[in-house]
């Protein structure tokens, strides 16, 4: 994809890197000044209280929303001045996403889900397919291509999702709550998975998390409190 062109200031080290990113509601600061970098093949959690700026901050980092002030970069180049079309396009090509419910299409079986954002990136259904399939069998679900979500586990589904996000190869996944609808043990497990098929793929992760554990287990964290970048070792709310 054709970006804006390069900034000398990034640092050529990082994937991914927010400066100074403002947002607002209203007159209410969602994100208050924020600066961060993430290189590639790192996984790090975002805590901090609900309402601090976590989720919004995932938003405008993934270009689904624009920051009000502030520079984003991927790969050293700036991708906060495109256009929402050329934003939608980079969401599909460079970046990957798991939610907390999943978001998987009801109608789809487990394997058109997974091929769904190459299918959208104009790749053909046999490729897409074959690159599904071949995520699916890593994560353990290699016979459950065939099944809709509503035949799926949670803890199944989420790992459909974990593929999704991953087939196409993308630098970075943002995933918000991903274990948030699970239980413990299930919730590990699809921790684990996510984080082992990101490094298979080089992948950075951002994880928007409440989870303690989760949190700690990962080997970087970013605490967010009214809207800006607080110590990174504050306790989860």
């Amino acid at each position: 994809m054709n970006l804006i062109g390069m900034n000398p200031q990034w640092n050529d080290r990082a994937v991914l890197s927010g400066r100074g990113l403002v947002k607002r509601y209203g007159t209410q600061f969602a994100l208050a000044g924020v600066d961060i970098e993430v290189r590639p093949g790192e996984a790090i959690a975002i805590v901090g209280p609900s309402g601090s700026g976590k989720t919004t901050l995932l938003h405008v980092l993934a270009g689904i929303l624009r920051p009000d002030e502030g520079e984003i970069s991927l790969g050293g180049q700036r991708i906060d001045q495109l256009s929402e079309k050329k934003r939608s396009e980079l969401r599909r090509s460079e970046f990957g996403f798991v939610f907390q419910q999943g978001m998987l299409v009801a109608e789809l079986t487990a394997e058109e889900n997974v091929a769904l954002p190459m299918l959208l990136g104009g790749t053909s259904r046999k490729e897409a397919l074959t690159a599904a399939r071949e995520w699916l069998r890593r994560l353990g679900l290699g016979e459950r291509g065939g099944s809709r979500p509503g035949e799926l586990s949670g803890g199944q589904a989420q790992r459909v999702a974990i593929a999704r996000a991953l087939t196409h190869r993308p630098k970075v996944i943002f995933a918000d709550e991903p274990t948030g609808a699970l239980d413990t043990r299930t919730g590990k497990e699809t921790m684990d998975a996510l984080l082992v098929a990101a490094a298979d793929a080089g992948a950075a992760v951002l994880i928007v998390t409440h989870d303690r554990e989760l949190a700690a287990s990962l080997p970087r964290t970013v605490t967010i409190r009214d809207g800006k970048i607080s110590s990174p070792v504050e306790a989860v709310a």
